[in-house]
């Protein structure tokens, strides 16, 4: 009887434990199961480690940029749905969970200089969370400064002593139907001791249009912020990617990065002037520009086993 009770206890724990993990296919607010069985191996599934690495094993070595456009096909799996639903968000909204709730996400400010060195952390002063000033930023990063005429109750403009209205400035948040793309900043090596060539993503930027506030025109592409994709890995494993073939065999975001389940192009590789492929090559040659790059580390790989 008491074994009975103990193995009842525990899974009582677990399920109201999954009810707290977006994912599970648990209802956060009514908590009601919406399926056949509760979700629990993504949701509640551990990080797979990297491959301890020393640098005498390291021979060769190329840091790229690449470009994952949400407008692919291929890449759907990121930017869908657009709103979220119980068993699965988007990518950008995992990011906004893992960073503004949770807070296991470090977020990373460009600055002017558009930096990818991760030197310009956005954390709290004095270890608080809860901070206003603190919250605030967050919200800088993952939105833009708005403004609205003030109204009453009764939708009614609010003008002051002058009659002047009043002008209320807040600031928005980034849907996922406004990311248009992702940037990936990622070390390609090959590993002696192990005789392969293998891939780490160290960091990822979600891409907005940049629109001119006074004319509302696109003025061009804006990186909102940068993750450190070694530390997302932990969030990004308990979140469902969806599997067009079979609902009851879906991957996590972790699981997608590390299959490299997704469609993109090379955007810039380390080089001596440290420029990007666009705007030096345009339209045809960009893309070929690209094609070589990706075609170069292919054929280092291939050329090691030529016999």
């Amino acid at each position: 009887m008491k074994f009975l009770f103990n193995i009842s206890f525990i899974l009582l724990l677990s399920n109201s434990l999954l009810a707290q993990l977006p994912g599970s296919g648990i209802s956060l607010e009514s908590n009601v199961l919406d399926g056949v069985y509760i979700q629990e191996h993504i949701p509640t599934k551990r990080v797979v480690s990297y491959i301890h690495l020393r640098e005498a094993d390291v021979m060769w070595s190329k840091r790229i940029w690449r470009v994952l456009d949400l407008k692919e096909k291929k890449n759907h799996k990121l930017y869908y749905p657009l709103e979220p639903q119980n068993d699965r968000i988007s990518l950008f909204e995992v990011m906004k969970y893992g960073a503004m709730e949770e807070g296991s996400i470090t977020v990373y400010d460009p600055g002017t200089d558009l930096d990818d060195k991760f030197r310009y952390p956005v954390r709290p002063a004095n270890g608080n969370t809860n901070s206003p000033v603190f919250k605030k930023r967050l919200e800088a990063m993952f939105g833009y400064a708005n403004s609205r005429d003030s109204v009453d109750e009764n939708d009614d403009p609010v003008t002051d002593m002058n009659g002047d209205k009043i002008i209320v400035e807040f600031t928005s948040l980034y849907t996922s139907s406004e990311i248009v793309r992702y940037v990936l900043k990622e070390d390609w090596f090959f590993d002696k001791q192990r005789s392969m060539l293998d891939v780490r993503i160290i960091g990822i930027s979600p891409v907005v249009l940049g629109i001119n506030p006074e004319t509302q025109e696109v003025v061009g592409l804006k990186k909102l912020f940068w993750l450190y994709f070694p530390e997302c890995r932990y969030i990004f494993q308990n979140f469902f990617v969806y599997n067009p073939d079979n609902d009851a065999q879906r991957m996590s975001f972790d699981d997608l990065f590390w299959k490299r389940d997704f469609s993109s192009f090379v955007q810039k590789e380390s080089n001596v002037f440290d420029r990007k492929i666009s705007p030096n090559w345009d339209g045809l040659d960009a893309l070929l520009e690209s094609e070589r790059v990706r075609n170069e580390i292919f054929t280092f790989e291939h050329d090691l086993w030529h016999f």
